[in-house]
């Protein structure tokens, strides 16, 4: 039986969608988004309407729980699985999930208690120092084609992505190496650990890696080798490809499984490994199928029923 507080989420919910982003009551005036997380136990979808600031082009979240003893679910959540569902207006994206740390996460609360003093009084009520979320749009998916009109070209959208999203955690690992070898006199220099912002990006990442080959071997693959016998020892190569990369990647996630950092020297091998490893495989990959993914129409048309001939293209 759902709760009174689901059900006065649910209500919230279906008032914002129903009205582009606009809801009455308690967040009437106020900024609202609807954040779509994925449990970190069950796996399963859940969605909150949640207030924010804007910082810049920053949306910063703060798991207040009204000032209760505990961070809410939805943090949580976003610990085990980063990439987040966003809906802001009428607008829908996805999003990294980033607790900031240390003198950053202290300058955003300052900046969230200005504009929202609520969160002070939330900050005076717990012993527990509140947790403040960015949600981050990875910059290389500007350059990323919004549309696909064939399966080469949907390839090629996640593949950018995968690309961009690997190019970003080594810039920040090596950004974490360069920083701590330069620090020099007072202060305290980068903690041992990588750091929140790396294991996101990084949990992220592999979260889509994952996705995305699990459907290839699943779907993707089987098909066309039903179609294209002759390329059998390819699929047999790339499947063997995606086991090698399935390792490294399950080496990535132990090392970033707890919250106090990886070992950044193991982390950074590891690292290197995936990159050199992954560039192999896609590289390979889009030169054996792009030719014949482009001849298929994305997104994919309905199945054709048995004895009736398919659409000439």
């Amino acid at each position: 039986m759902p709760t009174p507080a689901t059900s006065f989420n649910q209500s919230v919910i279906d008032e914002f969608r129903a009205n582009g982003g606009k809801v009455g009551g308690p967040f009437e005036g106020g900024d609202l988004l609807l954040l779509t997380t994925t449990g970190a136990r069950s796996g399963k979808e859940h969605t909150t309407p949640l207030g924010f600031v804007r910082d810049g082009d920053l949306l910063l979240l703060v798991g207040s729980n009204l000032g209760g003893p505990r961070h809410p679910d939805w943090y949580h959540n976003v610990l085990a699985h980063p990439t987040v569902g966003v809906e802001l207006g009428t607008e829908e994206f996805q999003a990294i999930a980033v607790p900031a740390e240390g003198e950053r996460r202290d300058r955003l609360f300052a900046r969230i208690t200005a504009a929202e003093p609520g969160y002070g009084d939330y900050q005076a009520r717990t012993s527990r120092i509140l947790p403040v979320v960015v949600l981050e749009r990875p910059a290389h998916e500007a350059g990323i084609p919004q549309e696909a009109g064939d399966f080469a070209e949907k390839m090629q959208q996640v593949h950018l992505w995968l690309r961009g999203q690997l190019r970003h955690v080594r810039d920040e690992t090596e950004a974490h190496f360069a920083a701590t070898a330069a620090h020099r006199g007072p202060g305290a220099p980068p903690a041992p650990g990588l750091g929140l912002r790396i294991r996101q990006h990084c949990l992220a990442f592999c979260e889509a890696l994952e996705f995305h080959h699990t459907s290839e071997d699943a779907h993707l693959f089987p098909t066309m080798a039903g179609y294209h016998p002759e390329l059998r020892e390819t699929f047999d190569r790339l499947a063997e490809e995606h086991r090698t990369v399935a390792r490294i990647q399950g080496e990535l996630a132990g090392l970033l499984a707890g919250l106090g950092g990886a070992d950044p020297e193991r982390f950074r091998a590891e690292l290197a490994r995936m990159s050199e490893e992954l560039t192999r495989h896609l590289d390979y990959e889009e030169e054996a199928l792009l030719p014949i993914l482009a001849e298929l129409p994305w997104p994919p048309g309905p199945p054709v029923p048995p004895g009736q001939p398919e659409a000439v293209k």
